[in-house]
């Protein structure tokens, strides 16, 4: 079954993206902890789209879809905003972040480490980014 969620590019929406996806992954075999590891990972990029793609534009939205098949939960989120290749990201040094005092430039760190696999394509305007994660037999 897929689940599909329209999220206005509005931060303060970002709620609506966690209740939606509690409410699935509930019913896989996931435990509390990866649950929530696989919520902040869709979050994350949720967030950066929003803020980076569509400057906080309530007009504009991401979609999101949710699918469960052969021991495997797929995320695909779409958009249309500037595109971001989060598999060509590269990983700042943890030690220049601490010590430029940065904020953020993290998230994408936490996004590979909590997620099996990540695909990234654009085509056209339209910009995709599909999350995997390996779900374990009941």
């Amino acid at each position: 079954m897929k689940h599909e969620l329209k999220l206005y590019c509005d931060t303060t929406r970002l709620s609506d993206l966690r209740i939606f996806l509690s409410e699935i992954l509930q019913n896989t075999s996931l435990s509390e902890i990866e649950q929530h590891q696989v919520t902040l990972a869709v979050d994350e990029v949720c967030a950066n789209l929003i803020i980076h793609s569509h400057g906080c534009n309530g007009e504009e939205f991401i979609q999101i879809g949710v699918e469960k098949d052969a021991g495997l939960l797929k995320i695909e989120i779409r958009d249309s905003g500037e595109g971001f290749n989060i598999t060509e990201y590269r990983e700042p040094e943890i030690n220049h972040v601490k010590k430029a005092k940065r904020k953020g430039g993290l998230g994408i760190i936490l996004v590979k480490k909590i997620m099996d696999k990540i695909e990234f394509e654009t085509s056209g305007k339209q910009n995709t980014c599909r999350l995997f994660k390996n779900l374990k037999s009941k």
